[in-house]
């Protein structure tokens, strides 16, 4: 579990709100769509919601393992580390996120830039 001063994570809402093999979007003050991923095995992540590709919607596509398959063309995107699998190329941003007591929590200085209120 990633450590971080108190008061940095978002509440994002309870665990049970992602199916395993789904996943859901929510939007972003002042930043892209946050695609968080609920894989099979029960781990959770969290990525912005795009292919390094054509910025196909991720959160449309296939979760199997701790991988996902873009919509738009069958690339893979790792969820672990947001790298694109086998020959394809580019990164996908990852946002820190933690599960703690069934509830989801992203780290707020990744989704919410200074200055702006949650």
């Amino acid at each position: 579990m990633m450590s971080a001063p108190v008061g940095t994570w978002l509440d994002i809402g309870p665990t049970t709100q992602i199916a395993p093999g789904t996943a859901r979007t929510l939007p972003v003050v002042g930043g892209e769509e946050i695609a968080v991923f609920h894989t099979m095995r029960g781990e959770f992540y969290a990525l912005v919601n795009s292919c390094p590709h054509k910025r196909g919607p991720l959160s449309q596509g296939i979760v199997h393992g701790d991988t996902v398959t873009c919509p738009l063309h069958n690339w893979r995107i790792s969820l672990r580390t947001g790298e694109a699998q086998g020959d394809d190329e580019g990164c996908t941003p990852t946002i820190p996120l933690k599960v703690d007591a069934g509830r989801l929590f992203l780290l707020r200085e990744a989704v919410i830039p200074s200055g702006k209120a949650a």
